[in-house]
């Protein structure tokens, strides 16, 4: 049997998501021998690849690069799932919506709260373009499976991972299963 094409991406978010992921521990091994892992900030990737069984998406969609980078694993992944309470709902990423639009959110990092050369960066490609409004993941493409947390624990990531392995779709229900936070 083909092992599992399993991707995990990181967008807008603190990598605790990615963090739990890694404290599934020996586990790991034992995952190591049913899925490939092909595209993650764990290996040195460049280009998201065709035809990926299952992506976990940790992080909301912040900046254009996010804004690609979603539509890109959308179109490449079967099965896409929002990994953590950013991808599900925004979160904390989203707290920079209150400042309204991504000038006013420059204008209050780079202006406002600079202690010595208060600037926006304007050389290409230091700050990626932001979007005026944080979203969460399945507000700008389909997701398969919300997996809430912050981060989710490891045994919930086990969980659906061992469901997905065994050729099923995962159903999350009971507070310890999709509990916020």
């Amino acid at each position: 049997m083909a092992k599992l094409k399993l991707a995990t991406v990181w967008l807008g978010g603190c990598s605790g998501c990615h963090m739990s992921f890694l404290d599934l521990d020996e586990w790991l091994f034992e995952l190591t021998h049913q899925v490939d892992l092909v595209y993650s900030p764990f290996m040195d990737a460049k280009q998201y690849p065709q035809e990926v069984d299952v992506a976990l998406v940790e992080g909301a969609i912040a900046n254009t690069d996010h804004w690609e980078m979603i539509h890109q694993v959308r179109d490449c992944t079967q099965y896409l799932i929002a990994f953590g309470d950013c991808a599900v709902t925004g979160n904390v990423t989203a707290l920079r919506n209150i400042l309204g639009t991504a000038e006013g959110v420059l204008e209050r990092s780079y202006i406002d709260l600079a202690d010595l050369v208060p600037q926006i960066p304007a050389e290409e490609a230091i700050v990626p373009p932001l979007l005026d409004w944080v979203k969460p993941v399945h507000t700008v493409v389909p997701v398969d499976l919300f997996l809430p947390g912050c981060p989710p624990s490891p045994s919930r990531i086990k969980f659906v991972l061992e469901v997905l392995l065994q050729g099923k779709k995962p159903r999350l229900e009971g507070r310890e299963l999709i509990k916020f936070g």
